[in-house]
């Protein structure tokens, strides 16, 4: 059994773009369904750095911090929403490692920085992962509106407030985790984005729609073991 995780998510950007959902059912595994928001699937990139990762109950000090970038998009199943990861981008290899053989994640090895700059976040990950499609995402984002409670605004609610996601193991079977953590605060946000090629890595055509972008100073997460999805 793997012990639950206890972490902080830091400085998030969330990329959004709509998508036809035929499209995107057709980029999910049996049994998940898109969600939808005003007509669309919604197709997200997450940079960011995890914080403090470690197993729930350990002190924060010995926890690792984790840059990251995620390509996500929104699901539901048994009429949960949730979230279902195509792949997370990690800087450190022991993690990596670890998350794919214990949590069934589909992490992939990157040499990632985060850096900050007076309010301003740069982000850069290049994927080095044997095998795996080479990916180079570099771009720099930051707020530009007032803050705002998720929960208080529909479209951000869609995104952000789900505390379940959704992976597709090794073994082709479909794993769940279940995270708990307060609601997210969200700020309007705008984006430099110099090189992307996470979506063509995975499939996907860029969207002709320009992104909806929103920015997190983050919050603190723990996170379940993961579990089998029933058939």
């Amino acid at each position: 059994m793997v012990l639950p995780l206890s972490m902080g998510w830091r400085h998030l950007l969330f990329e959004n773009w709509p998508v036809d959902p035929a499209v995107m059912d057709a980029h999910l595994p049996d049994g998940l369904e898109p969600d939808v928001y005003d007509g669309s699937a919604w197709l997200s990139t997450v940079p960011f750095t995890n914080v403090a990762v470690r197993p729930k109950g350990l002190p924060e000090r010995l926890g690792v911090r984790l840059p990251e970038l995620n390509l996500r998009t929104y699901v539901t199943r048994d009429g949960v929403p949730s979230v279902y990861f195509f792949s997370l981008d990690a800087q450190g290899l022991a993690s990596v490692v670890g998350a794919r053989l214990f949590h069934h994640l589909p992490y992939y090895y990157a040499r990632i920085s985060l850096e900050l700059d007076d309010g301003r976040v740069r982000f850069s990950s290049r994927r080095r992962h044997p095998g795996a499609r080479p990916v180079h995402y570099e771009g720099t984002y930051w707020p530009s509106g007032e803050p705002f409670s998720a929960p208080d605004d529909p479209f951000g609610e869609f995104l952000v407030e789900r505390y379940r996601f959704y992976t597709e193991a090794q073994d082709g079977s479909i794993r769940y985790t279940d995270v708990s953590h307060d609601p997210w605060t969200l700020y309007p946000a705008a984006a430099d984005i110099e090189a992307d090629t996470l979506l063509a890595a995975h499939g996907f055509a860029r969207p002709d729609a320009d992104p909806v972008y929103y920015y997190s100073p983050g919050l603190d997460v723990v996170a379940s073991r993961s579990e089998r999805a029933g058939d």
